[in-house]
This record gives structure tokens, C-alpha cells and sequence, in this order.
């Protein structure tokens, strides 16, 4: 029963059990090792189940096919078009979840065509880079960016006005936007800000309202699309 399975006469396709399974659980055992990673290096809240549980299959659907192709082109164009039909409707994810998918599918493509110490030599050199890199926070700012909304009345100058308190609580500050509020009886003046010091708020409030009138002043996390330093 399994010759006829994996010997098509039809099609001129020889599969040999052993060989072809073989590949198949070296390309599991990759993408399991892939997800893993992914898993470990990736935020509670970054992390997608579907995303960790398609790194495990994806290797091995990826030598499957490869194995199926073999040598024919016009089983190559074949696949090719039947993976053309095929879109993910999932959020698309960001640099790093790429990043992963790229490297099942490098396993999965390596396996299928015979080379399974090449296969398993870039999982683990990948995934290795990529554990050593988010652990040492290689591309992270060391303080996050915060925004810093402060109003002040309409008959005070902005230029320079805050320049002195910003050097002394902040590494980087950047006004970005200046705009009328109040029906133009008060202005808000937003800036980008890396305090020195965490926890430093508190003073660096106190002191701006004694420039600003005691008016309202906002420090903030700086939110996704605004404006970066």
C-alpha cells in the first residue's frame, strides 16, 4: 500500500519512506527549535500563538513541496501557482516576525533539497543571532520617549522659553508642535523628550509651572505615528 503512496508512475515521482520522512521530522524539529526562539525573545503582549505554531509546520511544508518538485519545471510552475492563490489575512506582523518566517522557510527549502546539516546550521545560527541581539537590547533607547505638552498664555514668548529646564532634566528634546487652544487665549507648545533620570517628572513639572503661570503641563508616553526625536 505505502509503494503505491510514495511511487507515481504517472507523474515519474519516486519517494523513498525512510528519506522522506526523515526530512519531514528534521524540518518539524527545526521549526520547532525556530519557535522556540521566537517565543522566548518575543513580548507577552507581541506574541501570536498562530504565528509560533505556523513556524513549526512551516519548514516542513516548505520541504514537502520541495521534495515534490524535485527536478520538474512544470511541477515547479505548478506549485508556484497554487501558492500564488494563497494570502495571509492575519495583521501583518513586524520586521522581526518576518525575519522568522524567512528563516523556516531557508530550513524548510534546505531539508527538502537533501542538505539537512545546512538546514539545522541556519536554524540554530539565526536563531542564535537573533536571541543574542534582542537579549542585549541591541537597537532599544536605553529610556523611552515620552511627549511633554505644556500651556502657556498667549502673551508669552515660546523661543527658548523652557531651554534651561529641558537641558537639566532631559538627554534629547525636540518642539515639534506649536498650537492655539482656548479659542486662541492659551497656547500648547509639544515636545519630544528622553528624561535623564526615571521618575525625575515630578520635579521637572514643578519648576515649569513656575514658568508657565501654573497652567497645565502633560508628560506622556510618546504615542505610535507621533512625531520621533
Amino acid at each position: 500500500m505505502f509503494e503505491t503512496i510514495f511511487n507515481s508512475t504517472d507523474l515519474g515521482t519516486t519517494l523513498e519512506i525512510d528519506k522522506t520522512l526523515i526530512c519531514i521530522l528534521a524540518a518539524l524539529l527545526m521549526g520547532f527549535v525556530i519557535s522556540i526562539d521566537y517565543y522566548i525573545i518575543t513580548l507577552q503582549k507581541d506574541r501570536s500563538r498562530s504565528m509560533a505554531v505556523s513556524l513549526v509546520v512551516l519548514p516542513a511544508v516548505i520541504s514537502v513541496v520541495i521534495i515534490l518538485v524535485g527536478g520538474s519545471i512544470a511541477r515547479a510552475f505548478s506549485m508556484a501557482g497554487v501558492f500564488a492563490l494563497i494570502r495571509f489575512r492575519s495583521a501583518p506582523g513586524d520586521a522581526k516576525d518576518i525575519t522568522f518566517v524567512f528563516t523556516a522557510m531557508a530550513a524548510g527549502l534546505s531539508v527538502g533539497m537533501g542538505y539537512l546539516t545546512l538546514g539545522a546550521a541556519v536554524t540554530v545560527i539565526i536563531c542564535l543571532v537573533m536571541f543574542v541581539i534582542c537579549k542585549l537590547g541591541y537597537g532599544m533607547p536605553k529610556r523611552p520617549e515620552k511627549v511633554l505638552r505644556i500651556t502657556i498664555p498667549e502673551d508669552m514668548n515660546t523661543q527658548g522659553l523652557f531651554d534651561d529646564l529641558l537641558d537639566k532634566y532631559t538627554s534629547k528634546s525636540s518642539l515639534y508642535r506649536v498650537r492655539s487652544i482656548n479659542l486662541g487665549t492659551l497656547y500648547e507648545l509639544t515636545y519630544n523628550i528622553v528624561l535623564k533620570n526615571e521618575g525625575t517628572e515630578k520635579e521637572l513639572i514643578d519648576e515649569l509651572r513656575c514658568r508657565n503661570g501654573n497652567l497645565n503641563i502633560q508628560i506622556t508616553v510618546r504615542e505610535a505615528g507621533e512625531q520621533q526625536l
